[in-house]
């Protein structure tokens, strides 16, 4: 599951629906894979208006990068190869293999195996 995918997720839970603490996702035992893509900057550059910009500091932080600044990159930021390319890195080539995605509002846990997430709920929770 790569890493650009958790932040357009949110816990499917009906109880949820309304929370705040839903979204984002939180990775707990994640294992990482980083797999080499060419960059792609005007993917990146289209992306992230789309991108909830808090949530991703919150994964990134979690997943152990470096911290991302404060404010979302845009105008002449987003010509900067270098944050083109750690966005890139985190986005677009950094995988979780194994672990899990939990709800930061009624904890359920959905189970990542061989880089596929469980979105499935069982019926008492739909």
């Amino acid at each position: 599951m790569k890493v650009i995918t958790a932040n357009f997720v949110t816990c499917s839970v009906k109880d949820c629906k309304t929370s705040a603490a839903s979204f984002p996702l939180h990775f707990h035992d994640a294992e990482l894979e980083q797999l080499e893509v060419d960059l792609q900057p005007e993917f990146i550059r289209n992306i992230l208006p789309r991108i909830d910009w808090e949530s991703l500091r919150i994964t990134a932080t979690e997943l152990g990068f470096p911290a991302l600044p404060e404010t979302k990159p845009e105008g002449d930021a987003l010509n900067d190869e270098q944050t083109l390319k750690d966005l890139h890195r985190l986005l677009l080539e950094t995988s979780v293999v194994e672990g899990k995605l939990v709800c930061g509002n009624c904890g359920h846990q959905y189970v990542i195996k061989e880089g596929i997430a469980n979105f499935l709920l069982p019926s008492h929770l739909v």
